[in-house]
Order: structure tokens, then sequence, then C-alpha cells
């Protein structure tokens, strides 16, 4: 596992916004950076800061991603017909630990990797344990008994901090089914995320 996993709140303090839209989040008391620098004055950012600061939050929100893997989601999305910001979007919203964050099966994205990984989810009735599993619309996601009594589970599914997404069919907490592929707009970040900029990024 990533050692962002660890120090997942830093990534709020670094971008002075909670990403995920936690009320557990430090950012919502202090909004500096982290460290002993923290406080300083920020000073505005040149045009790659800003590109640079645009990808960070992005693959910072999916948890677990690796540059490598985030650069290889821009190409796939850069060789498909249409925008490629809203490309990329969408293939980072098929990855299984996603579609089972956004169906509230787990409160955190760090903890919908957990699940998958630990065997946890089911694909049209297939165990699958790889996070980066790139779901199709129509496929049938789901918890395993044992999964469906955990107490993270059981929290999430209660949750009130998010919904669930239109572009997903959620049954009892249990079972989802994958409608479509989602643009920009249909995704519910609970910050600005801005594909585009990352688009410029990697295009340099």
């Amino acid at each position: 596992m990533s050692k962002r996993a660890s120090a997942k709140f830093k990534i709020d303090r670094r971008m002075g916004e909670s990403i995920w839209g936690r009320p557990k989040s430090p950012v919502n008391k202090r909004s500096y950076g982290p460290g002993q620098h923290g406080q300083r004055r920020a000073k505005k950012l040149s045009d790659y800061g800003t590109q640079l600061q645009a990808k960070q939050k992005l693959k910072g929100y999916y948890g677990n991603i690796t540059e490598r893997q985030f650069r290889k989601y821009y190409t796939e999305a850069s060789r498909r017909q249409g925008d490629t910001g809203e490309n990329m979007i969408g293939l980072l919203e098929r990855r299984l630990d996603a579609v089972v964050y956004r169906a509230k099966f787990a409160p955190t994205p760090f903890a919908a990797r957990q699940l998958v990984s630990h065997g946890h989810v089911k694909v049209n009735g297939r165990r699958i344990t790889i996070a980066s599993y790139m779901i199709k619309e129509g496929d049938d996601i789901a918890l395993t008994a044992k999964a469906r009594e955990m107490a993270l589970v059981l929290e999430a599914a209660k949750s009130p901090e998010r919904d669930t997404p239109d572009y997903l069919e959620v049954e009892d907490g249990k079972r989802a089914k994958f409608l479509r592929t989602p643009k920009l707009s249909d995704v519910p970040y609970a910050a600005q995320m801005q594909p585009h900029l990352i688009v410029e990024f990697y295009s340099r």
C-alpha cells in the first residue's frame, strides 16, 4: 500500500481544501499547509505550478494511484475520441475501487481499495481483488456476505456526507450496477477538479 494512505490528510492541507469533503479533515480548522513553514504567505503559482497542483489534487483524490498509473490513464484518454480531460475522468471513475467508493460501500477511497484487495467485492459474480480493474457499463458490483456486516461498510452506507451519483444504481447498500461512464459534471467531487490543466501539464 502507498505511504500516502498513512498521511492522507496532508494532501488536504497541501491543497488548502478538503478534497473529499470530510468533516474530520484538519483543513477545516487549519487552512494553511503542513509543516513549520505552512503559515507563510502562499506564493502566486506559475502556470506550471497551477497545472502540477491540479494533477496532484486529482491523483491524490483517488488514493493510491502511482504517477506511472496516472500517466497511463492520460495516455489512454488522449488516444480516445473526444475531450481528453473528460475521457480521463471517465477512466478514473471506472476503476473498481472508485465505483465501490461512489456506491457508498466504503467511507473513503482508501477503505474502498482495501475492501477490493481483501477480496470483499464481486463483479458479475466473480471475486475481483484488483483495485484498478476497469468496470464496464452494465456490470454488477456486489459485496460479499461477510463484507455487508463490516462496521465500516455499515457506517459508509448511512453516512450523510455524500450522495450516490446517478450513473450508479445501488440496491440496499449491498449491490450496485454501473449504468454509464460519467462526464466531469456528473461526478460529485467535493473540490473543483480541473482535468484540462492536467492535459496541459502532460502535453508540455
